[in-house]
Parts: structure tokens; C-alpha cells; sequence
């Protein structure tokens, strides 16, 4: 008699399919990993070093360098001359000229209603909202205090508990920084600092971002009380400057001036040279910021942001 086949087949499994959370998770830790990796970056390049070389080749005026490099850059964002006052790339003597470069009249209208506050700069809504126990909201997870940012106690107690909104200005965005609201200039205030990159992940991940960059607090008597407009540098900016001051010129100390100058809403008030960030300042219960803006909002200077209390 024929014995049975006993012989066992090993059944073969199918592997097992990743689940859809498993699938979305791979992208995010990869975007962890990439953005721990910039800013581990950001700590070990010479900040200062990289941005002096970058601000000579900004300032250089050598025909072929700055033509190639203004023309790159209009390429890379997408820069449209057609609102500028010089609309030819050869009118522009330096890369610097063409970053700060002005507008035609009437491409940014402003908003003269004396109950508005208008966006200081094209960009858009990093954050904006009220300043609580006197710290300032910089994004998930972080924040700073009013202290820290103006560098001063004395200068900074009007604004304890006072509003803020922060403005991004992007590499394709209009370099020049505006009132806000009218009033008289009293003080600027240099203060040196770090240059970090401003954008998402470094507001995100380093802590006390924009009141550890360097900066320039530029402080006013308003009718609304006192008003501050900070002008933050960042990594690569070749500078900051204010119709007050001039070109910023670093020395590695705290620089207070007084001021006696009178600017209206609109007015030009400085500019970047490669960009960065402003803050603006009011006292408490003196302004309510226009429901409809959020975080990311694009905005354009001149436009109202929000309106005065009373």
C-alpha cells in the first residue's frame, strides 16, 4: 500500500500593505529630517562672513556681474519691471539699486483714512494678534518678549500687552518699508545680533527668532501713543536703511539716537537689502486688526490692515 504524500507546502504570505498613515507619515519625517538638517546648518555657517561677501557683490557695480546677477534673480522670482520706475535692468547701477528699487506712482495707492493702519511693506502675515504678558506670538510652539525684541525696558513697557503684526518680505516683494500710521520719529535703536534665515522652518524652530537677528527699532509719538516699526536683517541681507540713520554700518554694539522727524502715514521710513522682516508695534486697546488676515495673508503696503479703537 502507497503511504499518503504528507509533504506540508509552506503557505507564502503576501506582505503586508502599508496603511494610508504609514504612507503619509514618510514625507513628513522626511521634511523633519531635512529641516533639522537646515537649521543645524544655520548655526555653523559664518553668518556675518557670508553676508558681507554677498552685500559687496550686491553693492558692485562691475557691468557683467551685476547685469548677470539681476537678471538671474528677476529670472528665479519672477521680478516684474513693468510697475518699477526703471523698467530696463541697465538702468540699475548695482544689484542693490535694483533690489530697493521704486515704484511708478500709483502702483501702491495708501489708504488715507485717519481710522486705518495700513501694511508697512508688501509681503505677507507672519503673525499677527495681541502681545500677552508681554510676549510676542513667532509661530507653533514659540514666542518672544517685547523686552527682548526692542532691547530696552524703558522703551519697551508702552507696548506690554499692546498689538503686533509681523510682516515677511519674500526676495520678489517691494524692498521698501513704509508708515504704518503717522507720527514723529524719536528714536532709533541698533541692535546687533545674529543672522539667521526668516522664513517658516527658522520661525518654527529657533527660538526668539526675530529678537535675536539683528534689527533696527525705529520708535514714534503717534496719536494713537507710542508706535514702533522693527526692521529685521537676516541671513545674506546686505543691510538695513532708514531715511534717519542711512546704511546701517554694524559696529557690534547697542546704538541709541534721538530723533526729531515727522513722518506721515505712507512715508517711506527704510529699506532691506535682501530682505527680511517688519514688526510693528502699538500700544494696548489702540488698534483692532481687520478679522479676514491670518497667518500667510498676502498683503500690500499702503493697504489697511486694521482700524483705531475709539
Amino acid at each position: 500500500m502507497n503511504k499518503p504524500n504528507t509533504k506540508r507546502f509552506k503557505s507564502k504570505r503576501k506582505p503586508q500593505s502599508q496603511t494610508q498613515s504609514e504612507i503619509q507619515a514618510k514625507p513628513k519625517k522626511s521634511k523633519a529630517m531635512i529641516d533639522q538638517a537646515f537649521i543645524r546648518l544655520q548655526k555653523i555657517i559664518p553668518q556675518h562672513a557670508l553676508s558681507r561677501l554677498v552685500g559687496k557683490v550686491a553693492a558692485s557695480e562691475q557691468p557683467l556681474l551685476k547685469t548677470a546677477v539681476i537678471y538671474a534673480f528677476k529670472q528665479k522670482y519672477g521680478i516684474d519691471l513693468t510697475i518699477a520706475e526703471a523698467e530696463e535692468i541697465s538702468r540699475y547701477p548695482s544689484f542693490n539699486a535694483f533690489f530697493t528699487r521704486a515704484l511708478k506712482d500709483g502702483q501702491r495707492p495708501i489708504d488715507h483714512n485717519p481710522k486705518h493702519v495700513v501694511s508697512p511693506a508688501d509681503g505677507a502675515i507672519s503673525q499677527l494678534g495681541k502681545i500677552e504678558q508681554g510676549k510676542i506670538f513667532q509661530a507653533k510652539g514659540q514666542s518672544y518678549t517685547v523686552e527682548q525684541l526692542i532691547a530696552d525696558p524703558s522703551l519697551a513697557e508702552p507696548f506690554q500687552d499692546g498689538e503686533f503684526i509681523t510682516v515677511y518680505l519674500s526676495p520678489k516683494d517691494y524692498h521698501r518699508v513704509h508708515m504704518p500710521y503717522g507720527g514723529k520719529l524719536t528714536e532709533t535703536l541698533y541692535v546687533p545680533g545674529e543672522l539667521f534665515s526668516v522664513n517658516q522652518v527658522t520661525a518654527e524652530n529657533i527660538p526668539e527668532l526675530f529678537a535675536r537677528n539683528e534689527r533696527m527699532v525705529c520708535l514714534f509719538d503717534t496719536e494713537l501713543g507710542r508706535m514702533a516699526v522693527v526692521l529685521v536683517g537676516a541671513m545674506i541681507v546686505a543691510g538695513i536703511e532708514t531715511v534717519a540713520t542711512g546704511q546701517v554700518k554694524p559696529n557690534g554694539r547697542i546704538e541709541l539716537q534721538e530723533h526729531d522727524m515727522t513722518l506721515e502715514k505712507g512715508d517711506e521710513l527704510g529699506r532691506f537689502y535682501l530682505g527680511s522682516t517688519a514688526i510693528v508695534l502699538f500700544e494696548k486697546d489702540k488698534v483692532n486688526w481687520d478679522g479676514h488676515f491670518k497667518a500667510n495673508s498676502a498683503v500690500q503696503m499702503g493697504r489697511p490692515l486694521g482700524k483705531t479703537k475709539g
